[in-house]
């Protein structure tokens, strides 16, 4: 059997804040949705008893519908719950209730998410709308960081993982410090401190060693940090091991500790240097595009819709691009007369005004949606099946904007020429 891939961080993220942006457009007409957030390790049984108490004041309700509408997402609620033996290893989150749908309707909703993160609390609201805030934190990609704060008396070493900072080891170096004592000469004792600072350094490199390197392919870098010249020494006289070396992030961090506060102080310092290596490389990405663009017949280049696809289709994206910005769906669509299928991209506003579209074989007046997928979930999809990369680009720096606005939001960089794709289709009219 073969083993199943594990998913794309940044498609995962995608998703992740795709499907909240979803539940936080729910509204109710009264207060008539549920959110309840169970971390890992609670006792299902203990919320099970929350909910039947929940249950049994809802009928105190004054408003008939909203009593009704409640009761039913409770007792949906619990059904829910009792699918799961235990939690989840980062919990569960459901919103259920009815959402308003014009003219004094409603209909029922129901959403189970399992964080990227763990939850650490238990919640339970009734409102208007879906309570979010636990998981709005979590929608950055949860990248992996090594953390080393030195300096001659101590280090610290650690992961940042997303948010979360985790302090692993810590060290005393037990080196002495720098007066004279004992009636040695200030050299000798001098010497001796720098072969007790030399040989701590060797210890810090060999634990960072033990701790990074099974972890050196998905290691976005190592944040390297402490009081004083120490990190400065350490880093010049490369006493990392030589994959670690070129990894540490620049400039290093001025911390005012070295044990776990440390820690936390340099990411808090960090914060707008790790964003801006995200952004610098996606501003690489884009230009290069550019640069391909410009030489016209022989860039390795494909841009807009119809174009990559053309490009996937031949297997020729070695890198595709696509704005965190795109909003669309793949829509599949039959025709009832003459079972005549075809495929649209169509943006989120135009579904949710509805579709009317005409089949072009036959000229009937309405195709039925036979499936829907989520458009950037349908590229990056082609994109691995076709041995390629695939890469969300953030509309935040210029580049995206420029490839959000003239490109469509999608681009590709090629491993080799290829020629325009076809015309596409008339789209589809709402």
């Amino acid at each position: 059997m073969p083993v199943e891939a594990e998913p794309d961080p940044q498609l995962a993220r995608y998703t992740f804040q795709r499907k909240l942006a979803e539940i936080a457009a729910v509204r109710g007409r009264a207060t008539e949705l549920i959110s309840l957030y169970v971390p890992p390790g609670k006792q299902i049984s203990d919320v099970i008893a929350y909910l039947r108490n929940e249950y049994a004041q809802s009928s105190n309700i004054k408003s008939r519908t909203t009593r009704k509408n409640v009761m039913w997402a409770i007792e949906s609620l619990m059904g829910r719950v009792r699918q799961f033996k235990e939690p989840p290893a980062h919990g569960v989150a459901f919103f259920v209730g009815s959402k308003a749908v014009g003219a004094d309707k409603s209909e029922p909703v129901t959403f189970i998410v399992e964080p990227p993160e763990p939850l650490n609390t238990y919640l339970y609201r009734c409102d208007s709308t879906f309570f979010l805030d636990p998981l709005a934190s979590m929608v950055h990609e949860p990248d992996l960081w090594g953390l080393i704060v030195v300096d001659r008396s101590e280090v610290t070493l650690g992961f940042l993982r997303g948010k979360r900072v985790e302090a692993l080891r810590n060290k005393q170096s037990l080196v002495p410090s720098k007066h004279g004592r004992g009636g040695q000469s200030a050299h000798r004792f001098e010497r001796m401190i720098e072969h007790a600072a030399h040989e701590f350094f060797v210890k810090v490199a060999e634990m960072a060693a033990e701790l990074f390197l099974p972890h050196k392919d998905e290691l976005r870098g190592i944040l390297l940090g402490g009081p004083g010249a120490t990190k400065e020494f350490f880093y010049k006289e490369g006493f990392l091991q030589y994959e670690l070396q070129q990894k540490v992030v620049q400039p290093l961090f001025d911390t005012g500790y070295t044990d776990e506060h440390g820690l936390k102080e340099m990411v808090e310092k960090a914060t707008q240097t790790l964003h801006g290596l995200d952004l610098t490389e996606e501003k690489r990405l884009v230009q290069r595009l550019l640069a391909e663009i410009r030489k016209a017949e022989t860039g390795l280049a494909a841009y807009g819709e119809r174009d990559v696809v053309h490009a996937l289709e031949l297997g020729a994206v070695d890198t595709l691009l696509v704005s965190d910005g795109l909003r669309r769906h793949l829509v599949r669509l039959r025709c009832p007369a003459c079972q005549h299928e075809l495929s649209r991209s169509v943006p989120d506003e135009e579904l949710d005004r509805g579709l009317s579209v005409t089949c072009p074989h036959c000229g009937a007046a309405t195709m039925a949606e036979v499936a829907r997928e989520d458009y950037v979930e349908s590229l990056f999809r082609r994109a691995v099946e076709a041995g390629g990369t695939a890469r969300l680009v953030s509309t935040e720096s210029e580049e995206g904007e420029m490839l959000a606005r003239a490109f469509g939001g999608v681009a590709a960089l090629l491993r080799y020429p290829v020629a325009a794709g076809p015309a596409l289709r008339p789209r589809a009219q709402s």
